[in-house]
Order: structure tokens, then sequence, then C-alpha cells
């Protein structure tokens, strides 16, 4: 690990906060903890954080309701931590803006190649600042800047998380092509998933809120029943 990058651990089980710390001080990050939402969103006011892990019930101020207020500021990744049995926690916590979940209890390994993948991309998008000559991928309302990552509809940037970004930049660079929950997975989150369905289905499900006039008929990303997703060539 690079020793700059810093983690947000959020969760009100102390034991779980030190067990996760110990892990990724010992793979070179630095870890911050916090024991409740609202502690967590001041750390993440007063240091340059690269990524949150985040417990979804927590005192003071939930893990979703922190999630969300982060998101109207912040791109930076958020990992979700729920409880085996809380399976509606891990679709929440999706669709409330995080990239990521890991169930309690959780794979030392799991965890951290998670955390890697994730601020792989992210430092990889964060670095993509100097706005060369930009490779462009138009349809329609949308068009997309390779080089800066940066999707604009009716000529307006688009606000979207890493993990957004890498979807649609799939996408943008293959107008038409259909991609299984699978693939875009594999692509996306760069390692094999289990049941990636409902993780992907939610992501799309928040590209379109953003993109789409009308999400619950969307007209650029598309549903082909039984195979997958594409964005409209048009």
């Amino acid at each position: 690990g690079n020793m700059s990058e810093c983690i947000l651990v959020a969760d009100d089980d102390r034991e779980i906060v030190k067990a996760i710390a110990i892990l990724l001080e010992r793979e070179g990050y630095k870890v911050l903890p916090a024991y409740d939402g609202l502690e967590a969103l001041d750390l993440l006011a007063q240091n340059q954080i690269q990524l949150i892990l985040m417990d979804v019930m927590m005192p003071r101020m939930d893990g979703l309701s922190a999630i969300m207020k982060i998101r109207e500021r912040r791109n930076i990744p958020i990992i979700v931590l729920s409880a085996k049995s809380e399976d509606t926690d891990k679709v929440l916590g999706l669709s409330m803006g995080a990239d990521d979940y890991v169930t309690k209890p959780y794979n030392s390994q799991e965890l951290v190649a998670r955390v890697k993948s994730h601020l792989r991309r992210y430092t990889r998008l964060g670095d993509i600042n100097a706005v060369s000559a930009s490779k462009e991928f138009k349809s329609g309302r949308l068009s997309y800047h390779a080089e800066e990552r940066v999707l604009y509809a009716d000529g307006e940037s688009v606000r979207l998380t890493a993990t957004e970004t890498k979807i649609v930049d799939l996408f943008m660079r293959n107008l038409g092509r259909v991609f299984s929950a699978e693939e875009i997975y594999r692509r996306v989150w760069e390692e094999d998933a289990f049941a990636p369905e409902n993780t992907v289905m939610v992501h799309i499900r928040r590209i379109r809120e953003k993109i789409e006039l009308n999400p619950k008929e969307p007209e650029y990303l598309k549903v082909v029943w039984g195979i997958g997703y594409k964005i409209e060539k048009m």
C-alpha cells in the first residue's frame, strides 16, 4: 500500500474497527477510526481521506444517512460493511451511493482486495484532470470525453461516482453493444462475483436517474432482457 493513502473505518463495534485497522495498517495504509456517522463526517471534513469503509447500523447517524451526506459533495469510494443477514442493507447502501459492500464476518483477503481495487480505480480517475485533446464518444444528448472521464448530458457535466464513471466509460466506448451483468462486474470491479446482478442493477438505476429525462422509460441506458445492458447509439 501507499503510506499516504488514508482510509476511514466507521463502525460502532470497536473490536471490528480495531481488527480492520490492524489489517489495513499491515498493508501500509493509514487508518482513521470513527464510531458513529457524525464522527465519520467530521473526520472526512478535516482529513485527506481516499476511501471509506462504513457500517450501516450506527448511533447518532446511521451509515446510509452518512453516505447520502458524503455523496452530496464527494465521489470518494465507499464500501459498506453489512451483516450477512441484512441483504436489504447492501442494496440500500448501494442505492444511496456506496460503490461496493463486504459482508460481516468479512474475509480478510477479500476486504483487502476490495480496498485495493477501489483505491486503484479512484486514484486513476482522480489523476485524470489534464484536459487533453479529448476522444469524444457521442450519442444523442450524451457526450463522453474519454481522456477526462467526464460524461455530459445536454452539455452539462453529470456528477458520477468512480464506479458509475467506469460503467459509463465501458458503455460509451462500445455504443450499442450489450454487456451482461457478469461482464460489467468483471470489467468494472476487476474481479469475479458470485451474483453480480443486484449490484450492477442498482448502479444502472443510479446512472439512469442522472442521465435520462424519464428514468422509468430510458431512451439511452437500455436493458436487453435475459442478456444485459447497453447505451443506445443514436
